[in-house]
């Protein structure tokens, strides 16, 4: 009893922490979008810090037993990923502009492709906004991809394209953690 009361809060704070963070991912997206002039540096220490927060937060999630086991699935990885590349943001912002603009554009593809596959999952369940959810995962996983083709763009146009990604991956968790996250009833009840 006493596991499955932890096992409730575990899901519940994890649930929590996606949709605060996908706010505040989706916040930063808009502010990059309304100020691309920003100085690159502040972005990649802002950056690190939501990352090392929403990767914390990610482990939580996967270590916590949600019915359906879809939300969390790949989220060991993908928290440990973003705890390491939040660090190295954070202490050498110098030396990684350009290897933050490639990093963000490969976790907001690679976020993306999985999300894509957790939408097949999420119909296999019977979750009704499964296409919502592959919806928007087309379409981060496209700014992914267009942040890692930027090449030959100026600092402002590839600031606005990282303000649309980090929206995009805002809305792309906030719509898994509202749709695909549940207690199981006999749990909640405990």
């Amino acid at each position: 009893m006493k596991y499955e009361k932890t096992s409730v809060r575990q899901i519940l704070f994890a649930k929590a922490g996606y949709i605060l963070m996908s706010a505040l991912f989706s916040a930063a997206g808009v502010f990059m979008i309304l100020k691309p002039e920003i100085s690159t540096e502040i972005i990649c220490i802002a950056a690190g810090i939501l990352l090392i927060i929403f990767g914390i937060i990610k482990i939580i999630g996967y270590f916590s037993k949600d019915l359906y086991r879809l939300a969390f699935q790949y989220d060991l990885a993908f928290g440990i990923l973003r705890i390491i590349l939040g660090i190295i943001f954070c202490t050498h912002t110098a030396g990684v502009v350009n290897l933050f603009f490639t990093a963000m554009g490969i976790l907001v593809l690679a976020d993306g492709l999985f999300r894509i596959q957790l939408a097949v999952d999420a119909r296999e369940f019977g979750i009704s906004q499964w296409w919502l959810i592959l919806m928007i995962a087309v379409i981060t996983g496209l700014f992914g991809v267009l942040l890692l083709l930027r090449s030959a763009e100026g600092m402002q146009t590839v600031m606005l394209l990282l303000g649309c990604s980090m929206f995009s991956e805002g809305i792309l968790n906030l719509c898994v953690a509202l749709c695909t996250t549940r207690v199981a009833a006999s749990l909640s009840e405990k």
